[in-house]
């Protein structure tokens, strides 16, 4: 699995977004259709909202990426 971490610059990024701006998703339709696809958990858990709002200290994983979400 590959790791991966974020800098989250305030205090959310909807997680469609996240996934674009780490490049796991090629565009933000493209990490929406993974999130409504069941490909996507959040802290362990399946997440089915596309616009799930990922704060600091969150993880989030989707396909063989593992997203490590840290606060400036």
């Amino acid at each position: 699995m590959k790791h991966t971490e974020f800098e989250l610059r305030g205090e959310y990024v909807e997680l469609c977004n996240l996934l674009k701006l780490t490049g796991v998703a090629g565009s933000g339709g493209q990490g929406k259709a993974m999130v409504a696809d069941g490909l996507v958990s959040v802290d362990g858990q399946p997440e089915s909202r596309k616009t799930a709002k990922i704060r600091a200290g969150q993880v989030v994983e989707c396909l063989d990426t593992r997203i490590a979400v840290k606060g400036v």
